[in-house]
């Protein structure tokens, strides 16, 4: 990486200059990050000799018919109202490095664009609907010298495309972002307005908008992906075709695991991740041993070690922000225990109850309601619990299996690994399914190396099977359905890959 991306001024030395100056600002006598003062003579040079490379007659991009649905079922729902939705902003790593942008959700869906610092704003007109504008970074000025001596320019950090590219590829119209805050302060106040909170502190404190109000848009955009169309299940598939190829990469490289760390399991799926999709759709959990009895175990810095058990909880994000979520738990040797075994079959089965209870219809807590029974028989039926004091009923009524089971048993799936997160209970989780819901299925037990309760052959050991589960008219599809789940075809796949 090159030293410095946010280039000094004469004026300020230290290059901390904002997007506004480094436009406004004249080229002569600034300096370029650390290489001194720019002669009048290279600023001149830099003008011009550039080839045109605007695009021309660009199509549209394959979901803009999606998109464009989606933002009429939210004009309808919000008539009369100034509705901001912001894809946020660059987030600082250390320094003058930032983090990798990912755009937020609700503005992905409505957009399917992924630009840092854009945003969308729909107006209300007096006759009804809403005008639609996409607020976007243009193209860099080259003759003010924008575009090699701004952080930001395109010189640093890649061509973009311009506001007619832009508008061609995504169907809205465009405006140069750097206008937005001003023409939102600017708007009539007598419009209410909404703004989707969280991504963009200066379009927030451009506009005057009610708490209560923001939050109903919020759970409105959220609602709005519940049920995923035909393009979106498409981008669910390739995610999980990706995450498949993953786990495959994982398991022909746990020899080098075995060498090294759980960093390396981490490494090679976000390898293919990467090669495949746009990243990792979240943390990868990369859990070997005792550490799989911790649900959120992203340090992936421990040993693995054969004869102990691997949980693999990962999946990739497609280029266009769609993520898969699988979970696999592999006998590191290639090999389950008789123990390992009787605790992975307990799972498998609760999954697969789970699964059968995924259908048109259905309550959304049917599929976790099965999986639990499953898991709280097992644990009866071990001993664990016990059965001269409670039935399986007394125990779900009191949740005494949870002490093992932990979690509930599945979330929704799409643009965000626990998707429609912030959606209403009676779209989400009072709600009856219906095609085209993707969500997924993941029961576990997991005993803690500290568990007093528990034999001790048990303890530090954690299994948990995951897969992601479409709605279809007339039950349900295993997205991920392409990785072993029972515990004899897990160890004949890892036998096939070995060597």
């Amino acid at each position: 990486m090159t030293e410095d991306r946010t280039p000094a001024t004469a004026d300020n030395p230290e290059g901390a200059g904002t997007e506004e100056e480094s436009v406004e600002q004249p080229i002569k006598g600034r300096k370029n990050g650390l290489y001194g003062e720019v002669s009048d003579e290279l600023a001149e040079s830099m003008k011009s000799g550039w080839a045109d490379t605007e695009l021309r007659g660009l199509a549209p991009i394959e979901q803009a018919s999606r998109t464009a649905a989606r933002r009429a079922a939210l004009s309808a729902a919000f008539p009369g109202q100034r509705l901001v939705i912001p894809a946020g902003n660059l987030r600082t790593r250390a320094n003058d490095t930032e983090y990798s942008f990912r755009a937020a959700s609700e503005y992905v869906h409505l957009t399917g664009d992924q630009s840092e610092d854009a945003v969308l704003v729909l107006e209300p007109r007096a006759e009804g609907g809403h005008d639609q504008a996409l607020y976007l970074l243009p193209r860099s000025n080259r003759e003010n010298g924008e575009f090699w001596l701004d952080g930001q320019g395109e010189l640093w950090v890649g061509r973009r495309n311009s506001l007619t590219e832009a508008a061609q590829l995504l169907g809205l119209p465009t405006r140069d972002v750097r206008k937005v805050a001003e023409e939102l302060a600017a708007a009539d106040a007598s419009v209410p307005t909404r703004i989707v909170r969280g991504y963009d502190a200066t379009l927030e404190a451009a506009v005057t908008s009610t708490e209560e109000g923001d939050e109903e848009l919020r759970v409105f955009l959220s609602g709005l992906r519940v049920v995923k169309d035909d393009w979106e299940i498409g981008q669910l598939r390739a995610a999980c075709t990706a995450t498949v190829n993953g786990f495959t990469d994982v398991v022909r490289e746990l020899s080098q695991a075995v060498a090294t760390s759980e960093r390396w399991i981490e490494g090679t799926f976000w390898r293919r991740a990467r090669v495949e999709g746009n990243d990792v759709g979240y943390g990868s959990i990369a859990a070997a041993g005792p550490h799989a009895t911790t649900l959120h175990w992203v340090r992936n810095d421990g040993e693995v070690r054969p004869g102990e058990l691997l949980l693999l909880d990962a999946g990739v994000e497609t280029t266009t922000l769609y993520t898969a979520d699988v979970t696999r738990t592999l006998p590191i040797s290639g090999t389950f225990s008789p123990l390992q075994r009787k605790i992975y079959d307990a799972v498998y089965e609760a999954q697969e109850a789970g699964i059968a209870a995924v259908k048109p219809g259905a309550r959304f807590r049917d599929f976790h309601d099965a999986a639990q029974r499953v898991l709280a028989e097992h644990l009866l039926a071990w001993g664990l619990l016990d059965a001269s004091l409670y039935d399986v009923e007394k125990v779900l009524e009191l949740g005494l299996q949870r002490r093992w089971t932990l979690h509930g048993t599945g979330h929704m799936l799409g643009l965000d690994v626990h998707d429609c997160a912030h959606a209403r209970r009676e779209s989400y989780v009072e709600a009856l399914l219906e095609p085209g819901v993707c969500l997924t299925v993941e029961p576990g037990l997991y005993f803690q190396q500290d568990d007093l309760t528990v034999p001790q052959e048990y303890r530090g050991i954690g299994v948990r099977i995951e897969d992601d589960i479409l709605v279809t008219a007339d039950g349900n599809e295993n997205l991920s359905a392409a990785l072993p789940r029972t515990a004899d075809a897990v160890e004949a796949w890892m036998a096939s890959l070995s060597g």
